[in-house]
């Protein structure tokens, strides 16, 4: 009896990014007959987002899969559309375990113009390596002897290059130093936070690693976005229609029928529903908790929204016309030689910003992409980059590679950048742990409102920030939509489960 009942209430799923659709899929093909999703913007797929450079298809957004292997519903899903190259597919790949960071091969290049060998650099690249493996374990351990991974990693890594490396030239040490703190903006990109300073040491190890060697979608990751929104019902998405304020703890009748919920949209439509599924960036949660829902969020979780990271991680698309990097290169690392001390951001942002953007990944196959780099650069540094005019980032992109190649010649052809903090329904990139944060501010995310009483679950909470392992990622996403979606199903399986609605009859 609930259940029929329950398959009427209304359901209205706040953002069409991956974790909005995901939840809208399985609530249709579960029965759910009144689902509908509000998106903001004129797309479907949210930091999901492919784009095109010449002829080229680019990712602005989401880059790759994490983790493909059977765990990983993202990796299923594609391979189930055909998306997938062949060798994405292997056993041998699902295998790999390469606990996120891929084995990429490197070319390195000096501030001073001069290409360094992995022979040298290769001590640096096992230490850094060696100390975030060792900084992932403290969230087991319990306790947390340094406030932050950036105090624990500079700490560290002072104290073991003077052990490890006393024997090598002080010119050797020093350039190997640089090359830390290379890596250490590396790791911000990762993170999507500013500087490792604000990563939180205790809760670094939260975050979960699948199988496999990350992979790409050859002809984008929209493809995933468009096969997803073929299975759900036509006329399900209105787009176009920003949500200004969630309503909850209210009784509206309509049509006979009491509603505790009524989603206001910035048109002025007032949409009545029994469960709201709010998808939307943790970014544009903290900037607009206090006017998105009404009442506000309760304490616990609200200072959850505020104490949880959530950063800018930006690409820059350079095409050349022949490459200055080796066949074989897949990442290119830039170490600025003054930069010994073990930084990870700049003196001065605006004089200075192109120092955060650690250096390039290659695009790779040739065949497909001719000679295109992605560069990468986080935080502040990348922030006020989105508000340089094109040209300004491409000169600035130009003198860079030619300071560090020591080649005056080399000219881009064109260049293209993502612009996600500024994006106003994002507010950056993606979700970290910050320091002070632990396992339970994830669970305060994701609670539901109200847990409890004659109609829980008015307003549910879905999005890369709320899965307590997965957070940053597209399958972290997905199986949050999924779960909000199975929340729902669960409690109209319920025997004891009240109807969503009263009637006035």
């Amino acid at each position: 009896m609930a259940l029929r009942h329950g398959l009427d209430s209304q359901i209205v799923i706040v953002g069409c990014g991956i974790s909005g659709i995901g939840a809208a899929l399985k609530l249709t093909k579960h029965g759910f007959r009144n689902v509908r999703i509000l998106e903001a913007t004129g797309r479907s797929g949210g930091r999901i987002k492919t784009g095109k450079m010449g002829n080229n298809i680019i990712e602005i957004g989401a880059n790759w899969i994490h983790g493909p292997s059977e765990a990983n519903p993202v990796f299923c899903l594609s391979r189930q559309y055909n998306l997938l190259d062949p060798e994405s597919l292997t056993q041998e790949n699902q295998d790999l375990a390469i606990g996120g960071h891929p084995p990429w091969v490197p070319n390195l290049f000096s501030s001073s113009g001069h290409k360094l060998t992995p022979e040298l650099m290769g001590p640096a690249v096992e230490l850094f390596a060696e100390l975030l493996e060792e900084g992932g374990e403290f969230s087991e351990q319990g306790g947390e002897p340094y406030s932050s991974v950036g105090e624990f990693i500079r700490t560290e890594v002072r104290q073991r290059a003077a052990e490890r490396w006393q024997g090598d030239s002080l010119s050797c040490q020093s350039v190997r130093l640089s090359l830390i703190s290379t890596l250490l903006k590396v790791e911000c990109c990762v993170n999507g936070a500013h500087t490792l300073d604000m990563l939180g040491l205790g809760a670094f190890g939260l975050y979960k690693t699948l199988p496999g060697l990350d992979c790409t979608f050859p002809r984008g990751y929209e493809g995933l976005i468009n096969n997803l929104m073929k299975e759900l019902p036509t006329g399900i998405v209105s787009y176009h229609r920003p949500v200004s304020c969630v309503h909850w703890q209210r009784v509206v009748s309509k049509g006979g029928r009491e509603y505790p919920v009524v989603v206001e949209c910035g048109d002025g439509e007032r949409i009545p529903a029994d469960h709201v599924i709010l998808t939307v960036p943790l970014g544009y949660l903290k900037k607009h908790h206090g006017t998105l829902l009404s009442p506000p969020l309760p304490l616990h979780k609200l200072h959850s929204v505020q104490r949880m990271g959530f950063g800018t991680n930006n690409k820059i698309f350079v095409e050349f016309d022949q490459p200055w990097w080796d066949d074989d290169c897949e990442v290119i690392y830039l170490v600025w030689e003054d930069e010994s001390d073990l930084v990870d951001q700049v003196s001065d942002v605006e004089r200075l910003w192109i120092k955060k953007l650690f250096g390039f990944t290659v695009l790779k196959p040739t065949e497909r992409y001719g000679h295109v780099l992605c560069g990468w650069i986080a935080g502040h540094e990348s922030e006020f980059m989105e508000t340089l005019p094109e040209q300004d980032v491409t000169y600035s992109i130009t003198h860079l590679i030619r300071r560090f190649t020591g080649n005056p010649t080399i000219t881009p052809r064109r260049v293209l950048r993502s612009q996600w903090f500024h994006d106003p329904w994002t507010c950056g990139s993606y979700t970290y742990t910050a320091t002070g944060t632990s396992l339970q501010d994830i669970h305060n995310l994701a609670e539901p409102l109200p847990q409890q009483g004659e109609q829980p679950l008015q307003v549910l909470f879905a999005g890369e920030a709320t899965h307590p392992s997965f957070f940053s990622t597209v399958h972290g996403a997905l199986l949050t939509g999924w779960r909000e979606a199975g929340r729902l199903i669960s409690h109209y399986s319920a025997p004891s489960t009240f109807q969503p609605t009263r009637s006035k009859l």
